[in-house]
């Protein structure tokens, strides 16, 4: 596989925010998100064997473990089979992904993190909606919002698709410096929604623009 980086931080997004977590983040993508904060992952990159990758992460130390991009599932060949020894050995493993690409055979254990593009992104419509049948209560959706505009879409999406009923975590989160948290506080608690407020905290225990972090 063609990976960019394997480095241990603190985990910054999801439901796992604050433990410590071995990213593996692989090379590629075939989204332009307009506030894509990892473009350097889109090209370049080193191939590695599943072996090594395997090697790395047990060096690292800690037992979760985030298969990340780019958008890790363009080599789902690879990631499927080294998912499934990581598992094997112990570990949780997250995979976030776009959800523009199928995620029905990431073994059923893999805690996907599907992240549902809103209109700012520039890659709002890209997503599968058959992979909501493949969601379990363990799996996560998160919305990166940038505007009123962004929120509406993902109010819309999360009521017509019915994702509290799916006991799905939702999660919307502020694209970091063009909105702030607490308005995006405001028009969920002004709305009642039933969603996760999700920070990227690793952005303000480090410079935002650190990478291996």
């Amino acid at each position: 596989m063609v990976v960019t980086e394997i480095f241990k931080s603190i985990q910054g997004e999801s439901t796992y925010a604050g433990l410590p977590c071995v990213f593996v983040r692989l090379t590629g993508c075939n989204l332009r998100c307009h506030w894509c904060d990892t473009a350097y992952a889109f090209y370049g990159g080193q191939k590695m064997s599943a072996d090594q990758v395997l090697s790395r992460v047990r060096r690292l130390g800690g037992r979760l473990v985030e298969f990340t991009g780019g958008e890790p599932l363009l080599q789902e060949k690879e990631v499927i089979p080294l998912s499934e020894r990581l598992l094997d050995e112990g570990f949780r493993v997250l995979i976030e992904t776009s959800g523009e690409r199928f995620i029905g055979r990431l073994p059923r254990p893999v805690i996907k993190v599907l992240d549902v593009k809103c209109p700012a992104s520039g890659e709002s419509g890209k997503f599968r909606l058959d992979n909501l049948d493949e969601m379990e209560a363990k799996d996560q959706m998160k919305f990166v919002v940038q505007d009123q505009s962004d929120y509406g879409f993902a109010r819309q999406f999360i009521e017509l698709h019915h994702l509290s009923d799916r006991a799905v975590e939702v999660i919307l989160s502020p694209v970091f410096g063009r909105l702030s948290p607490r308005s995006l506080a405001e028009w969920i608690l002004r709305d009642g929604l039933n969603v996760r407020l999700g920070l990227q905290i690793h952005k303000f225990i480090w410079d935002p623009n650190t990478r291996g972090v």
